[in-house]
């Protein structure tokens, strides 16, 4: 079975990521796959350069590019008889849709109210340029453009086959995602 997380900054993608790695998951990321390619290009990798590579080699190589890489790996570790795997940060339709060529994908989108999301952002001091919570919220605009190539989070939690909404314990975040696990098992 593969898992993709989609989700907006902060929402707790990571956090699930780690949970499915405990139950023996194996981890891939497309932000990964992006700090790969800035290395290769001597990008600095800060969040705003990561975005705009994203949007650059999407629109260059298609969509799905870098989803593309994660299923290339996914079928090497086929080969070793894992059959688990977590893909986090999938930001953009493409990739979507390049991951669902995998009969086993199954996207789990994970959500959490904006304020919460800004205070652990904040904790996290991972709020990049946003110094308010208004700021925060225009900041993350800017990851729901309409360009085919550029990220677009409010489409893949569309397109997601269950949301999650983290909003209480870390307890209770991963009986949720139990929960949404059994569900899409089916």
């Amino acid at each position: 079975m593969i898992i993709g997380l989609t989700g907006k900054n902060a929402a707790g993608k990571g956090e699930a990521a780690n949970y499915l790695k405990t139950k023996g998951f194996v981890y891939f990321s497309l932000s990964d796959e992006l700090r790969e390619e800035a290395k290769e290009k001597g990008i600095d990798a800060a969040r705003e350069n990561l975005i705009a590579l994203g949007n650059d080699l999407r629109k260059k190589f298609g969509t799905g590019y870098l989803a593309s890489k994660i299923n290339d790996k996914i079928s090497i570790e086929r080969k070793e008889k894992k059959n688990d795997f977590v893909v986090d940060s999938i930001r953009n339709p493409g990739e979507i849709n390049e991951l669902k060529k995998n009969k086993d994908f199954l996207l789990l989108g994970i959500d959490a109210p904006v304020e919460l999301r800004y205070a652990r952002a904040e904790k996290r001091g991972r709020l990049g340029e946003a110094k308010t919570l208004q700021h925060f919220i225009k900041l993350e605009e800017r990851e729901n453009f309409n360009s085919k190539a550029n990220q677009q989070l409010d489409r893949c939690l569309k397109m997601a086959d269950k949301v999650v909404v983290n909003d209480s314990t870390l307890e209770e975040f991963h009986k949720k995602i139990d929960a949404a696990l059994a569900k899409l098992k089916g």
